[in-house]
């Protein structure tokens, strides 16, 4: 089994991805969030609510309130 590299134990350019990862990560679930708020239910698939605790699962949940959870 592969050993769990620290953050010390990555490159430069190792750490600028995981930094940029994060940053769009956290960027696209505000986007989602605030875009589910302002959305009617009646275009939104399924309860809004449902879908609030579904945007905590990364990236799964932000990318499948993009693709199945909006309608229109």
């Amino acid at each position: 089994m592969a050993q769990k590299k620290s953050w010390s134990d990555l490159t430069p350019t190792q750490r600028k991805l995981v930094a940029a990862a994060g940053i769009v990560e956290v960027a696209l679930t505000a986007w989602c969030a605030r875009d589910l708020k302002r959305r009617p239910s009646d275009q939104v698939r399924g309860p809004k609510l449902l879908w609030v605790p579904a945007l905590s699962v990364q990236p799964v949940g932000p990318i499948a309130y993009l693709v199945l959870g909006r309608k229109g």
